[in-house]
């Protein structure tokens, strides 16, 4: 495993030059001890640790001068903090917000607009659930540098997050996104319940994460094609999104997906509507780029090696000649080999398959296209390749 991870770090540092830092997915607490991103408290030592969500890092604290303050022992320069009014809470947040403003809650606390009930004695279990996999899913929007505005500061292109049960007639919500509103049935927190929906949706994979990295895509979808230059390329590459939506879910509930749809989608559903596949799409897109942004994030050293998967050639890119496109392939082909090693590490424990999905030349032209759109608006994107 160890040579293998010392291919992949390689497969993604080859195509770049210099000694450029990245993103780290372990910190050290100030004793030594490691850290990682869901901590609250460092279990050696008892020290309060806090996660910076600007910086991309977790960090032991120091008390500061004021009440309720921090500072950070990673950055003690960095200024005063406050702990998230939700770190005491089922949500259980460790994330940090400057002190000198007027809120109480983080950026990923703040973009709720509908918590579930806790006074129904499984709730704040699920609500923990929840939360954290949406401040995984935050964090990485941020670290893209992709904008994170929450409604309540522009209700126009505002984000927010309804989590809700059964409606007083006992109808369960749908989950879904709407007008920069994601709402998620809180029961999807319910493994059991989730699992059960799985096997009848004849779905190889659905997680809490993967829901929210779906939803997360029909919302920068309106943010970043819709009315941009964008959107003819994506017409072009996914399909004309004005298409009926309606009629659309109708035929692939009644039809299914086409036969041969594993040679141009990442998904069965990907095959339903235009808007869909970019869903489908954008969220494997996150999958894959936190999955080995994680790996090469506890520190694997570079070595060149050849590769064992058969990689994917440059004219499988949206943009063939555009000056990254190496650094993606890399990226790509480095994907391939990881999912495929966890798979089997998977199968050796008697557990499904890490990831029970194939990527056809077809969508890796699609991850590509996805990968320009968000590297241009945020300008991040590339530095996660490094």
């Amino acid at each position: 495993m160890y040579r293998f991870f010392e291919q992949l770090s390689s497969r993604i540092a080859a195509p770049f030059l210099g000694d450029r830092s990245r993103n780290s997915k372990v910190w050290p607490c100030r004793c030594g001890q490691s850290l990682f991103f869901r901590n609250s408290q460092c279990l050696a030592c008892l020290a309060a640790l806090g996660y910076q969500p600007e910086q991309s890092r977790l960090s032991s604290l120091q008390p500061g001068e004021q009440a309720d303050t921090w500072t950070l022992d990673a950055d003690p320069q960095a200024g005063l903090f406050r702990r998230c009014a939700n770190l005491d809470t089922p949500a259980a947040c460790n994330w940090l917000l400057p002190a000198n403003g007027q809120d109480t809650l983080c950026i990923a606390c703040s973009l709720n607009r509908t918590i579930p009930d806790l006074s129904l004695p499984e709730n704040p279990e699920r609500w923990g659930k929840v939360e954290t996999a949406k401040r995984r899913l935050v964090a990485q929007l941020i670290t893209l540098g992709l904008p994170v505005i929450p409604k309540t500061v522009d209700d126009n292109i505002g984000l927010a997050f309804d989590f809700i049960g059964v409606d007083p007639d006992g109808k369960p919500p749908t989950t879904g996104h709407a007008s920069g509103l994601i709402t998620l049935d809180i029961k999807e927190a319910d493994d059991a319940h989730r699992e059960h929906v799985r096997q009848q949706m004849h779905e190889p994979y659905r997680t809490l994460l993967g829901h929210f990295r779906h939803e997360v895509g029909h919302y920068y979808w309106d943010r970043l094609i819709a009315n941009s230059h964008w959107l003819e390329p994506f017409r072009a590459l996914f399909g004309d999104e004005r298409a009926s939506y309606s009629e659309a879910l109708e035929r692939h509930y009644q039809q299914g997906a086409p036969l041969d749809w594993q040679t141009h989608y990442v998904s069965a559903y990907a095959t339903m509507h235009p808007w869909e596949d970019w869903a489908e799409t954008w969220a494997h897109y996150l999958h894959m780029m936190d999955a080995v942004d994680t790996a090469l994030g506890f520190g694997m050293s570079a070595r060149e090696m050849d590769f064992d998967y058969q990689p994917f050639p440059p004219d499988t890119l949206f943009d063939p000649g555009h000056a990254g496109g190496t650094a993606f392939l890399s990226f790509v082909n480095a994907w391939i080999e990881l999912a495929g090693m966890l798979n089997e590490l998977s199968r050796s424990m008697g557990q499904p398959d890490f990831y029970p999905f194939v990527v056809p030349a077809a969508v890796i032209t699609k991850l590509h296209f996805i990968h320009l759109v968000i590297q241009e608006e945020g300008g991040r994107a590339d530095e996660v390749l490094l």
